[in-house]
């Protein structure tokens, strides 16, 4: 995709070169366009545009698109919290529980790749006063992503029903997005033709074929995150809504 539009833009840029230069291979008098220099000092209502730029060599503009997608990929985190005397007894009690949740997850149809330890801690847990240590707390969250919506609310069941006391979660996201961005990219630079347009008009010159294109791309809306303590997660149900993949194009399209 970028390399193709890198092409095309190189194309673009080569022929308006090769239009400025006079039969003998010198350069033609003025600038791109054959306007003069004096031509520069476009009047204000030249900007239609937020960012735009009018210049005797073209005019530059940002164009943006966005394709509204159903998300259907879910990341929930899956924690134990457990109490010891000790360091050691606290984390070998953690460890024990850990080791069920994640035997629950793979059981429940969650593959080892989808699998990830987030965070394990120890710290000790000190008296009321703050003198002396009366005891140790371990903490160890593990990251499960599940590919299959319909099947979440029976994975977090059984990761709640094998220990889990902290649950969070979910984190909404896309999982192939390539299609939906390239429809985006073609909105985006409809969208810079129509800002160059309406400036071009305003300006008094006519709009010609892109010069220079940088691609931008702009992150998805963000994704929706709830949390679950030390309560039953039965029946948790998962409504998936929408997502924009979105793109922009700084564009900037020839004058005469």
């Amino acid at each position: 995709m970028r390399s193709a539009l890198a092409l095309a833009a190189l194309l673009a840029a080569l022929a308006v070169a090769a239009a400025g230069c006079g039969s003998d291979g010198s350069e033609a008098d003025g600038v791109a366009g054959g306007l003069e220099p004096s031509a520069a000092g476009f009047p204000a209502e030249a900007l239609g545009t937020a960012g735009a730029a009018v210049s005797p060599a073209g005019i530059t503009v940002v164009g943006t698109g966005s394709v509204s997608v159903t998300p259907d990929t879910a990341e929930w985190s899956f924690g134990v919290h457990t109490t010891g005397e000790t360091a050691n007894a606290a984390l070998g009690s953690n460890s024990k529980s850990m080791d069920r949740i994640v035997a629950a997850l793979r059981t429940a149809g969650i593959p080892r790749d989808d699998l990830q330890t987030e965070q394990v801690s120890v710290y000790p847990r000190v008296s009321d006063d703050g003198r002396s240590i009366v005891g140790y707390d371990a903490s160890n969250t593990v990251r499960a992503t599940i590919r299959d919506l319909d099947e979440a609310g029976r994975i977090v069941d059984a990761a709640v029903a094998a220990g889990a006391n902290e649950v969070y979660g979910p984190s909404l996201t896309v999982s192939d997005t390539d299609a939906q961005y390239r429809a985006a990219v073609e909105e985006a630079f409809a969208d810079a033709r129509r800002r160059a347009e309406a400036i071009a008009g305003n300006a008094g010159v006519t709009l010609g074929a892109p010069v220079a294109i940088v691609e931008g791309s702009e992150g998805g809306a963000l994704p929706y995150a709830a949390t679950l303590r030390d309560e039953a997660a039965a029946e948790v149900g998962i409504e998936p809504g929408k997502q924009d993949v979105a793109a922009s194009l700084t564009v900037t399209f020839a004058i005469s």
